[in-house]
């Protein structure tokens, strides 16, 4: 005589799996400051270019101008500035609204790596960053 059993079917029997991947994006927005034409001080500093750093802490910045010339200051930890010198082929005047970074993995923007995105859509490369002193 032959007998069977029948095994209980598994927990997970009728069941469907999946997986779910999350993709996260961080912007960090820079409020910018106004250029120094707009605001109500009498005497502007006069800023000369120096040779600058290939990167700079992201955590470090603090806030944003336009230049006359159509770069981008970086202002780091509220007192020195930091120009960004862009691509040729990205006018400055796209950023008077304001733009955004993309954090990187090392937490720095960096000089021929990293991208400035204005609030309009644009995206403009960083050539190289100046260091800028007043003059004396």
């Amino acid at each position: 005589m032959l007998v069977s059993a029948q095994l209980p079917p598994p927990p997970w029997a009728g069941s469907e799996l999946a997986q779910l991947t999350i993709h996260e994006r961080l912007i960090i927005r820079i409020p910018r400051v106004l250029p120094s034409r707009l605001r109500a001080t009498p005497i502007a500093p006069v800023w000369h270019e120096k040779k600058g750093p290939r990167c700079v802490e992201m955590k470090s910045l603090t806030g944003a101008a336009i230049s006359d010339d159509g770069d981008v200051d970086l202002i780091v930890d509220g007192v020195s500035r930091i120009r960004a010198k862009l691509d040729d082929d990205c006018p400055g005047m796209n950023f008077y609204s304001g733009f955004y970074l993309k954090p990187t993995a090392d937490g720095k923007i960096c000089a021929g790596r990293d991208l400035l995105r204005s609030r309009s859509g644009s995206r403009c490369g960083i050539d190289r960053f100046r260091r800028l002193v007043t003059a004396k």
